[in-house]
């Protein structure tokens, strides 16, 4: 399966776009935001658990990202509420579950096997940034940027994605509510900016995928 598979194009998926795709576990369903593979895929979603839904303890041969965006997310016996932000190494494995219900935003096998820095806000011109993990192959952090603040560029060399948390984001003047994930390939450097209330977003940087990763 491909889905949003050439990495050399902007991509944007807005709320009113989701199509939410039953998984084999009944309870949870996915927005597949890009894909290369089938059930073990290198892939970007987001997942929701309905109330009492759990996935079987299974690895994670690649890694894997979570950041979760409503409800409590579980697993092996830990609760994380709305906020919270996991990596799960190469080679790891859990049981996933939620009691009461959660959504959460999950890369799947785009990791290096480097341990996560400590993570802590830090503030700038515009607002405050939060540094979650950083390495030779990648750049995740947190951006809280105040109303129509430009937001700081990434690399022009690597592709840069962004997922929408709070408020709204403006790119290249089109406004882009909560839930809307940008996908911009390398060398696409349009303008942002904060909405009038001020944004909250997820942002990653990295090196396009190697033609084995993207199934060539």
């Amino acid at each position: 399966m491909r889905v949003n598979a050439d990495f050399s194009q902007r991509v944007v998926v807005t709320p009113p776009q989701y199509v939410w795709v039953p998984s084999p576990q009944h309870g949870v369903a996915r927005v597949m935001l890009d894909r290369i593979g089938a059930e073990q895929a290198r892939a970007t979603s987001l997942v929701r658990y309905a109330p009492n839904s759990a996935f079987p303890a299974h690895d994670h041969p690649g890694g894997e990202e979570i950041l979760v965006l409503a409800g409590t997310f579980s697993a092996d016996g830990d609760d994380y509420p709305q906020g919270w932000y996991l990596r799960n190494p190469p080679g790891s494995s859990h049981r996933p579950s939620s009691l009461a219900g959660a959504t959460i935003f999950v890369k799947l096998m785009q990791m290096s096997a480097t341990q996560r820095n400590a993570a802590h806000w830090q503030r700038g011109a515009g607002g405050e940034v939060c540094h979650l993990f950083t390495d030779a192959h990648e750049r995740v952090e947190l951006l809280r940027w105040h109303a129509n603040a430009s937001l700081p560029g990434g690399d022009p060399s690597r592709i840069v994605e962004l997922l929408v948390v709070a408020g709204a984001l403006l790119l290249d003047g089109t406004a882009y509510p909560a839930g809307s994930w940008v996908r911009l390939p390398a060398g696409d450097t349009p303008a942002l900016r904060a909405g009038a209330s001020g944004v909250g977003v997820y942002r990653k940087i990295y090196s396009p995928p190697t033609s084995t990763e993207a199934g060539k």
